[in-house]
């Protein structure tokens, strides 16, 4: 899954800036409240159905519920419209921001990122401590936290989390499956890949021990993603939450009741009930072991696809607030009474991925010439208005490791057909190209605008296009994860402010998305993620930037200022860099 003005988090190796992270915020300070991946946001790059999503049946009542817990008390309602269902509540199986979104309202990880930041933060653990070479470190976890259905907290599940992830069934450990899983950690265990994880032991009852087998820079970043946050070990084993398997069209779902009607964590809101297509209800959690001072007693999530649909259901009341609100409706709500408009900075990239499995991508020659037929700057300021930036590479301009001298590559579509000429094709060469539909990301959002664009620019340039869509999850993501497009739309908002969770979450490994294996780019970003100096990072990062676009795996378009629309009665929300924010800290006026 994310996305927006960030703070650099200048994670510089182990024994510098990871300790004193650890020792900064070892003092005990009061956690942070964050947002994680559009995906996501996150970063955005896959997502898992389950059976739910093809039956389109109701879910039941979740275990918050079912614990007779009385109300927390009077409250507000409030009613966030959103682009699409979250895909499933298991943070393990999805990188959707609408997953996500959810998701980081009901569960907890060891840390979070300091409110509207990047910065990382004290979540359940309070602080944590490396060994002298930074491959086992001890988490002190916070006292007195219970889950929703009553089970305790503790060293134990913590442990029992990290277990559960790094021995999930082989259904689970494919691409579109557990995505985070395998770019930060890598393998499972006993698998041909190794593993940046090696073992969690319960040392004390509070204290959570947590082994590597390398050092890594990017660990405790990392660690506030909302993909690593914890379930009740309970609740999981109770409901099958490993329970999944690879359908006939080569795609993960998981086939338990936990992630669609029993999500069990710790956070501030508590499941109550989902009903696919019509709306997911969480409430306030009475025994949260945090602050809470916001006055929401009842978060409702409705999906809501369309925009403008989206625009009238808040213009009517019947939700106070949407993401991904179009560009072209900001001058609507701005002078509309009663509405406001918010908006995030800039710390996503949206682009055209090329798979190099599927010829003739395989051809820097046509990789180039597709760089040089799209008209980047017209798209960003014909589908923008203004709130985007076209981008040179696969990373925003906040992150450290930014280059400023990576090679670019022009809107001329003469010498994109110069370049296909010369390389031997016949014009018009063939290509396949898809975009999502039914969905809106911050980095496009109007998917469909941006592709007839470059489905225009691309056959001016001497290119045949054979279209192609699908709806964003499952069959979209899905298709793009497991190497079915040859071209395809997407984007990524960062996680946490690493140039890790960008370029290293998309190239350090070989992705059917991508097609390809360069081992001399792997190379340079497992040294840059390991990296203990600063400045030696820096620079790894930016000679990689150079590499990448000097290699072009895909064609960088746009990085946005994703905006936010509320009732002006909602106080309180605050527009996170990585774009799931906490609705704990809103209040909601008569």
């Amino acid at each position: 899954m994310r996305l927006l003005g960030a703070k650099r988090l200048r994670a510089a190796g182990l024994l510098a800036a990871l300790l004193l992270v650890a020792a900064a915020c070892g003092d005990g300070d009061t956690a942070g409240e964050e947002e994680t991946p559009d995906a996501a946001a996150t970063g955005d790059a896959g997502t898992e159905p389950d059976d739910a999503t093809e039956t389109g049946d109701a879910t039941e009542t979740g275990d918050a519920t079912e614990t007779g817990a009385e109300p927390a008390g009077d409250g507000a309602t409030m009613v966030f419209g959103t682009s699409a269902d979250p895909v499933v509540l298991d943070g393990a199986l999805v990188s959707d921001g609408e997953s996500l979104r959810a998701i980081d309202q009901i569960f907890e990880g060891l840390v979070t990122l300091e409110l509207g930041g990047t910065e990382v933060a004290p979540g359940l653990a309070e602080s944590w401590e490396p060994n002298d070479d930074g491959t086992v470190w001890a988490f002190q976890l916070r006292d007195g936290v219970t889950f929703h259905d009553g089970e305790v907290f503790n060293a134990e599940a913590v442990c029992a989390n990290f277990d559960r992830w790094y021995n999930f069934p082989e259904a689970f450990q494919t691409a579109d499956a557990t995505y985070y899983w395998q770019t930060v950690f890598g393998g499972f265990a006993g698998g041909e890949t190794e593993s940046l994880f090696a073992s969690c032991e319960a040392t004390e009852d509070l204290v959570a021990t947590i082994t590597l087998t390398k050092p890594s820079a990017s660990f405790i970043p990392s660690l506030a993603l909302t993909n690593f946050t914890f379930a009740s070990p309970a609740a999981l084993e109770e409901f099958g939450a490993d329970e999944g398997e690879i359908g006939e069209d080569g795609l993960f779902r998981a086939t338990g009741t936990y992630g669609t009607e029993h999500p069990t964590g710790t956070g501030p809101f508590r499941f109550v009930e989902w009903t696919r297509g019509q709306q997911l209800v969480m409430e306030r959690n009475p025994d949260y072991w945090g602050e809470f001072p916001g006055n929401i007693q009842n978060l409702i999530f409705r999906p809501i696809a369309d925009g403008p649909a989206r625009l009238q259901a808040l213009q009517t009341g019947e939700i106070q607030g949407y993401d991904l609100v179009a560009p072209e409706d900001f001058e609507t709500i701005e002078s509309t009474e009663g509405l406001q408009l918010l908006s995030r900075p800039a710390f996503n990239v949206g682009y055209i991925g090329f798979n190099q499995a599927i010829p003739p991508l395989e051809d820097i020659e046509v990789r180039r010439a597709i760089a040089h037929a799209i008209n980047r700057q017209e798209i960003v300021d014909a589908f923008y208005v203004g709130q985007g930036e076209v981008a040179t590479q696969f990373m925003p301009p906040a992150l450290f490791g930014y280059a400023e001298d990576v090679t670019t590559y022009d809107y001329n579509p003469e010498m994109s057909q110069q370049i296909l000429t010369d390389a031997g094709y016949e014009l018009p060469v063939e290509i396949q190209f898809a975009f999502p539909t039914d969905v809106s990301r911050p980095y496009m959002p109007d998917p469909q605008a941006n592709y007839e664009a470059m489905v225009a620019d691309l056959e001016e340039a001497g290119f045949a296009v054979q279209q192609d869509s699908a709806p964003w999850s499952p069959d979209y993501l899905g298709n793009v994860d497991t190497g079915q497009y040859a071209m395809y739309l997407l984007g990524w908002t960062g996680d946490f402010g690493d140039p890790d969770n960008f370029i290293g979450t998309f190239f350090q490994s070989p992705q059917p998305a991508w097609g390809f294996d360069n081992p001399e780019i792997v190379s340079i970003l497992d040294e840059a993620e390991a990296e203990t100096d600063e400045d030696a990072r820096v620079a790894l990062y930016e000679e990689a930037n150079r590499m990448l676009m000097d290699f072009l795996p895909g064609l960088p378009y746009v990085h946005t200022e994703p905006a936010l629309a509320f009732t002006s009665n909602v106080e309180g929300y605050q527009p996170s860099p990585v774009s799931l924010e906490p609705f704990s800290i809103v209040t909601v006026n008569e």
